[in-house]
């Protein structure tokens, strides 16, 4: 998140952290656990791998998630939401639901299984 507003605004510093294209929604493919590179990837197929890097470790660097070894028997990296992080779940809910009343959404579109869960739970919370 190199770029900033360099504005004293809560809302321009919350947009230096989240307002990056891709961080919501690589928050979003977070929200419901722990998930490895590819996952990650998977649930984003127009991310280049070179900007899905990138963002991770900016994300690193703002205290947005953590990349972590699981325990055994998985022992696998992961990249997994901090507790900043999960904060987020209650606004990407209200910009899933926004966006749900919004003209212009195609519901033919590629959506991944955690968008659609996220989703779901938006609309009926509503």
């Amino acid at each position: 998140m190199p770029k900033s507003y360099n504005d004293g605004c809560l809302l321009a510093h919350a947009l230096d952290l989240i307002g990056d294209r891709w961080v919501l929604l690589i928050v979003r493919e977070l929200m419901l656990g722990p998930k490895r590179f590819g996952a990650i990837r998977a649930g984003l197929p127009a991310i280049a791998t070179n900007i899905l890097t990138q963002r991770l470790e900016e994300m690193t660097a703002a205290g947005l998630i953590v990349h972590k070894v699981l325990p055994p028997p998985a022992t696998v990296p992961v990249y997994d939401l901090t507790p900043a992080g999960l904060a987020l779940l209650p606004v990407v809910e209200a910009l899933c639901h926004w966006g749900g009343r919004q003209p212009g959404h195609d519901p033919r579109r590629f959506i991944s299984p955690t968008a659609l869960m996220l989703s779901m739970r938006a609309v009926g919370s509503r």
